[in-house]
């Protein structure tokens, strides 16, 4: 079902159906400035071009340069220094939502924990365990 929205850069309605988060005219241009960028960085010596030197070249935003990325249109095993940026510390990514270091840092700290978590159940499974004997006097 389609739903009215406001598209976010030019403030029009627009029928969003799921697809796209802006109008169908500012789509366009994105589509316009995608191909830009493409051609910027098919050039041999524009391939290890950096976000800041691909924004400053072709004036795209970095905000859509991320979002290409992060779909899978700009290939950052064909351009090695694109990427976007981690949700946790701000540090480029190639994959997922975090960096290799933060997700080495939520592993180690998820593994502290059931550590501790094993240790408090092993000291409440021990307090709970009792000992009887038959004391004779």
């Amino acid at each position: 079902m389609a739903e009215v929205r406001n598209c976010p850069k030019c403030n029009e309605f627009f029928n969003y159906i799921g697809v796209r988060e802006v109008c169908h005219k500012c789509a366009q241009s994105e589509e316009e400035l995608y191909q830009i960028v493409y051609r910027f960085l098919r050039k041999r010596e524009n391939r290890a071009a950096t976000v800041e030197r691909i924004v400053e070249a072709t004036g795209a935003e970095e905000e859509l340069l991320y979002r290409w990325v992060r779909k899978g249109r700009l290939q950052p095993a064909m351009f090695p220094n694109l990427g976007y940026p981690c949700d946790n510390c701000g540090h480029l990514t190639t994959t997922g939502k975090l960096c290799t270091k933060c997700q080495n840092e939520l592993k180690s700290d998820l593994r502290t924990f059931d550590a501790a978590k094993e240790f408090r159940d092993g000291v409440a499974q021990r307090d709970r365990v009792t000992y009887h004997s038959d004391r004779k006097r």
